[in-house]
């Protein structure tokens, strides 16, 4: 994968999945800014998706080095 096609599949999945996103709201209106922050960090499969996105993103950064 290419550094512009990696920013396109996160861009995407961000707009699709995290924009709006019901959990992420509730977990932050009754706990919080960090836990709803947190539930995407640990526990959601988007945001676990988007990690492994964000890692390869940048060993792309480090092969133009």
């Amino acid at each position: 994968m290419n550094k512009v096609s990696i920013i396109n599949e996160i861009d995407e999945m961000l707009n699709t999945y995290c924009e709006g996103c019901f959990v992420k709201k509730q977990i932050r209106k009754e706990q919080g800014k960090t836990a709803a922050h947190r539930f995407c960090i640990s526990d959601c499969t988007v945001g676990s998706q988007l990690q492994f996105l964000g890692n390869e993103l940048n060993k792309t950064a480090t092969k133009d080095k």
